[in-house]
């Protein structure tokens, strides 16, 4: 799906906003929980520490923070917010969506506001489907949010999970821009015949809670870390580069690649994958761990905060997450 073609407005983003929990979790910290060492961390995800919710804080809350932000960079109203869209894995509840209840927050009063769940490509799919709105002309404003508390269904006993997940938002505005700058294309993707490697088993309509899914800890999320890994460096590899040639660009003409922050491995080889040097690649996740849908738009929000975009450069956001799904986008950066 591109988007640039003579009947649509270019879009893009003129706000980011991201917002972390204070609490950190080392990985010392860890080491007092499961069986596990710092080296042993470092070595297989390139994660040092974590951010960790409040138990009073649930992803609304860190949302609307991250929203905030995004609206005051981009010196927006919130009122004048014509479309809220929250990716996330991990709702305050199963309904009303979150988006409502960060649009309350907000004051955003003639928002329309919808989640969406495409797990760590969430941001990615949220921005497809938000940028084509203000592309239309059905809305001016639209408000991406990305918002996790994954620590909340993280299975604290189990050491190849426990390490990996963080919480955190971020949070992008999307208006309409000059011609041929903003975003230049997406790819999306998904193949359900994976969506076993990576879930949290009870808790919907298929197994509702009870008190034997409770006694079994099928309210945590699990993982096949293997088989996640292998898709994850196929998947991201392929949608970057279909992503630049629906650009009609390359690798070379990229300033920057902002990927899934998941694991240094996973990022070390899409990089060789698409002959990108390590200067060019953004990497957060020593501080931060994986934060699912927010890892991307944290990221972001940080490579311009400290300097690594300037106006005109050409960046790659790429991710993949459960489902399985994967996604991509090319943009022109705009402030």
């Amino acid at each position: 799906m591109k988007l640039m073609v003579s009947n649509l407005r270019a879009v893009g983003i003129v706000g980011l906003g991201a917002w972390l929990p204070e609490q950190k979790i080392t990985n010392h910290d860890l080491m007092k929980l499961v069986d596990t060492s710092d080296q042993w961390i470092l070595t297989r995800t390139g994660i040092s520490e974590r951010r960790k919710a409040s138990a009073e804080e649930a992803a609304s809350d860190l949302g609307t923070k991250a929203a905030q932000k995004a609206l005051a960079m981009a010196k927006v109203k919130a009122e004048d917010v014509d479309l809220i869209i929250v990716a996330t894995v991990t709702p305050d509840m199963f309904f009303p969506a979150t988006a409502c209840l960060v649009q309350k927050n907000l004051g955003a009063v003639k928002a329309a506001a919808f989640d969406l769940s495409a797990a760590c490509s969430g941001f990615l799919y949220a921005l497809a489907v938000g940028s084509q709105f203000v592309a239309t002309g059905a809305y001016d404003t639209v408000l991406v949010v990305a918002a996790e508390v994954l620590t909340k269904i993280v299975n604290w006993e189990d050491r190849h999970s426990c390490i990996l997940f963080g919480d955190g938002a971020g949070a992008a505005v999307l208006q309409a821009v000059e011609k041929d700058t903003g975003f230049l294309s997406f790819d999306l993707g998904a193949d359900g015949t994976g969506g076993d490697l990576l879930k949290v088993p009870a808790g919907g309509s298929r197994k509702p809670a009870c008190q034997e899914t409770v006694q079994n800890k099928e309210h945590f999320l699990v993982m096949s870390g293997n088989e996640v890994f292998k898709f994850a460096v196929k998947a991201m590899a392929d949608t970057s580069l279909k992503a630049l040639e629906k650009a009609g660009l390359s690798q070379e003409d990229l300033a920057c690649l902002i990927p899934h922050q998941a694991n240094t491995r996973i990022i070390e080889a899409v990089r060789k994958r698409l002959g990108l040097p390590a200067e060019k690649v953004f990497i957060n996740l020593d501080r931060y761990g994986n934060m699912s849908s927010a890892s991307i738009p944290v990221a972001l929000a940080e490579a311009v905060e400290k300097g690594y975009l300037h106006k005109g450069d050409l960046l790659l956001l790429v991710g993949f997450g459960a489902g399985l799904t994967w996604g991509s986008a090319v943009m022109k950066w705009v402030v």
